[in-house]
């Protein structure tokens, strides 16, 4: 770990370098009248919008929509099976059905699964902006999305796991920038000294715009939630289909874009999470790498310095831009087919999430032995991205 403090609360990082756009923005954060303690900048961390991803922050008294993101709820989910290989043949049947019955990137389901299947909301009425976008949410519950989302089959040596990377679809954004487009009105009237060009306008917990933003966002987690398990689900129905009986063993759920309330160094604050998972003592978690590396599971070691939080994946060294413009499409797929690893790098606007485009997997592992124990590695051997 290293702690940076030219300014404002101490900057904890555990990597060894950082773009300057994510260094600037983690001063902001430090900067912050109402941040608490000190800022955690995990070692996957990269520029984001207002706030790093990959990056922790506690706030006394206030939530702050951008410092969780558009993707609320966005998370990994992860099955153990009792299947110790597929063929390939029959691998690709899968692959094949899936994309059948999962839409990916900007599709979704002409009808929808029922209303059962969504998320229960206790407080009766539907929030506004979820009680809006209700039915296309529905018909976006089981979709995959497109970006760094994924499926993928993996093996740990001895049995077959599928990993899903997915959120809360368009509802989370819809959410987002409704309230974040709120905050910065509010925050001009009130004459808030955070300055606008920070992009992290806030809401008092106390305030009625922060609660409804906190129950609208708490919908979207679960939502999201939800939606990984659906796509679980059909996933395990259709290899149960193509290959015959097998076992569901261990599985994991885990989300890496929110905001919680949590007691830290004897404090109750606000936890926001962006791009970052809880890592308490004993807590398992999924840290993916990219479609041509390993993805581990974790348990968590509770370092309290993270505010008990690790990374979320490898994260990016490279803008999507930057990737198609400088990353080599042969180069990149000879590294997943010398592999044979089934991939999903076909043309040059795939090449934003080659490989080439991530920090590489074994390094941020490395900077967080302390925030992490590794319990299983897992190797790549079928990708599908939206």
């Amino acid at each position: 770990m290293r702690i940076n403090q030219a300014e404002g609360l101490p900057i904890k990082m555990w990597l060894d370098d950082i773009e300057p756009g994510a260094m600037a923005q983690a001063h902001s954060l430090a900067n912050l009248p109402f941040a608490f303690k000190h800022i955690a900048i995990m070692p996957d961390a990269h520029q984001g919008y207002g706030m790093p991803i990959g990056g922790v922050l506690a706030t006394k008294g206030v939530v702050i929509p951008n410092a969780v993101g558009v993707d609320i709820g966005c998370g990994m989910c992860a099955m153990k099976t009792s299947l110790s290989a597929i063929d390939p043949p029959q691998l690709k049947r899968i692959l094949s059905k899936i994309r059948q019955h999962i839409p990916m990137g900007f599709s979704k389901h002409q009808h929808g699964p029922e209303d059962e299947l969504m998320p229960e909301y206790v407080g009766g009425t539907l929030p506004g902006i979820v009680d809006r976008e209700y039915e296309n949410a529905r018909r976006s519950l089981g979709t995959l999305g497109g970006g760094n989302h994924f499926i993928e089959f993996q093996t740990d040596g001895e049995h077959i796991w599928v990993m899903i990377h997915s959120g809360s679809r368009n509802l989370g954004k819809q959410v987002a920038d409704h309230y974040n487009k709120l905050a910065k009105k509010l925050n001009a009237q009130w004459y808030t000294s955070v300055p606008t060009c920070s992009d992290l306008a806030f809401f008092p917990l106390t305030s009625e715009e922060g609660q409804a933003y906190l129950t609208e966002m708490d919908y979207c987690v679960r939502f999201a939630l939800a939606n990984r398990n659906y796509m679980m689900d059909r996933i395990y129905e259709i290899m149960f289909e193509v290959l015959g009986p097998f076992d569901r063993g261990q599985e994991i759920n885990i989300a890496h874009n929110y905001a919680r309330m949590e007691n830290h160094f004897g404090t109750n604050v606000m936890i926001h999470r962006k791009g970052a998972t809880s890592a308490a003592d004993g807590e398992e978690g999924i840290i993916p790498g990219s479609q041509g590396t390993c993805s581990y599971i974790v348990r968590g070691l509770g370092n309290r310095e993270s505010f008990r939080s690790c990374s979320h994946g490898a994260g990016r060294k490279m803008s999507r831009k930057r990737a198609r413009n400088v990353l080599d499409l042969e180069h990149e797929q000879n590294v997943l087919e010398g592999q044979g690893i089934i991939h999903s790098v076909r043309n040059v606007t795939d090449l934003d999430e080659a490989p080439g485009a991530y920090k590489d997997i074994e390094e941020v592992m490395a900077h967080q032995k302390d925030l992490v124990e590794i319990t299983t590695k897992l190797h790549p051997i079928a990708v599908l991205k939206g």
